[in-house]
């Protein structure tokens, strides 16, 4: 199906393809692959996706008795393949989402869920004035923490990392230069859960002026695409997140107490939604 080349019969070698899961490639999506394809990330499609379907409970936690972030925790192997998985999406998606917003006008971005802070980085090496503090839950930020004290990549100099958890505690902003990025964040969670860390993050920028931009993927109000389809059924699967048309978007801004103050569409995928805490 070409994901490899044959050359002689039974013979086979890699190609432009298959180059993506080498892990000497640096643009390679193979952790993305072995993740999506593990074991207990396989199960629940085939084990309870119609179950799941009729009852509104994600197969995972069918088929595992848990939540997908819950059983992270304590699965160390799948918790850090999913990190490396989550550094690899640039990879998939381009980095329209460094050169299209204009992240320049700000001196620290507070990245929220931002895992090894890869797309902190990518932003970093083309703004040599801005620096980054990566936000996440504990495990994640020690090994993170522990993977960049390896590496010698333009910027990482600039990064910081701290614990944290955006249902509970997120570092303030300290001026209206400090900007919150969530990536791929609240696609994770049901309206409620995203509306609980919403205000958190407003909370976050009292009245510094600071804004929030959401990377995320905005559905159109019909007929959505094969590809956007498929990342909504993959968030049902795992999750009670969701994929979200702008109305639905715009509607969840509102019970939080935001205001949409610009949308940017990226050249490669998704959409960076601007916010600020309502007066």
């Amino acid at each position: 199906i070409g994901v490899f080349e044959e050359k002689a019969p039974h013979v086979f070698r890699n190609n432009k393809i298959s180059a993506f899961l080498r892990s000497d490639n640096p643009k390679n999506v193979r952790a993305m692959i072995l993740m999506h394809n593990a074991e207990a990330m396989s199960r629940p499609w085939y084990e309870h996706l119609e179950q799941g379907i009729r009852e509104g409970v994600p197969p995972f936690r069918l088929s595992h008795g848990e939540d997908l972030f819950d059983y992270l925790d304590h699965h160390a192997d799948l918790d850090s393949l999913f990190s490396e998985a989550m550094d690899s999406v640039e990879a998939l998606t381009g980095d329209s989402f460094a050169t299209d917003f204009d992240w320049g006008r700000f001196e620290r971005i507070i990245d929220v869920g931002g895992s090894r802070g890869a797309k902190s980085l990518a932003i970093l090496k083309r703004h040599p004035k801005l620096t980054a503090l990566v936000v996440d839950r504990p495990q994640v930020i020690a090994e993170a923490e522990h993977y960049c004290s390896t590496q010698t990549t333009s910027g990482i100099e600039r990064l910081r990392f701290q614990a944290g958890d955006a249902l509970t505690t997120i570092p303030s902003a300290q001026s209206e230069k400090d900007i919150f990025l969530l990536s791929a964040v609240l696609h994770c969670f049901d309206n409620e859960t995203c509306i609980t860390i919403l205000r958190n993050v407003a909370d976050a920028c009292g009245q510094t002026g600071a804004r929030i931009a959401l990377l995320e993927m905005v559905l159109p109000e019909v007929g959505a695409d094969v590809a956007a389809a498929s990342f909504d059924m993959q968030m049902f699967m795992g999750s009670r997140g969701r994929e979200r048309t702008l109305s639905e978007w715009t509607a969840l801004f509102d019970h939080a107490g935001m205001a949409l103050d610009e949308v940017v569409g990226l050249q490669s995928f998704g959409n960076i939604l601007v916010l600020l805490p309502k007066k």
